[in-house]
């Protein structure tokens, strides 16, 4: 499968996710985006940058993560996840071993279900090598 048909398929195709993309792990390079959803490099290094982070709480849950333009607090940051909302929408990030998984769940979509969704991916990417 390609990487754009992860975003078109496993994540938009969901109904969970109505914006996504996949970058390399460090946020230099995109695999595949849905149209009109692009980030910024200063905001990929934002989310690289919270994953190096291993103080505790980690500094981006209290000064948020810019994604697309716009600015969500983000209410759980670990090793492999970030969850951040703005509103009743928000994004749900996973890193995986040479991705990023970046998605977002409109108003209409439990904020479960997006972050299920989406870590799903991120565990089955992770079981085939990625």
């Amino acid at each position: 499968m390609s990487w754009q048909a992860y975003i078109d398929t496993s994540l938009i195709g969901s109904g969970d996710v109505d914006q996504a993309a996949i970058f390399n792990s460090e946020g230099t390079s995109v695999w595949a985006t849905s149209p009109g959803f692009s980030l910024s490099p200063t905001e990929l290094q934002e989310v690289v940058g919270a994953y190096k982070d291993t103080s505790e709480p980690k500094k981006v849950q209290s000064t948020g993560l810019h994604i697309a333009g716009q600015k969500y607090i983000v209410i759980k940051a670990d090793d492999t996840s970030l969850y951040g909302k703005k509103g009743r929408s928000g994004v749900v990030i996973v890193k995986t071993k040479q991705a990023l998984l970046i998605a977002h769940y409109p108003e209409t979509v439990q904020p479960g279900s997006a972050a299920n969704t989406v870590e799903k991916l991120g565990a089955y990417l992770v079981s085939v090598g990625y």
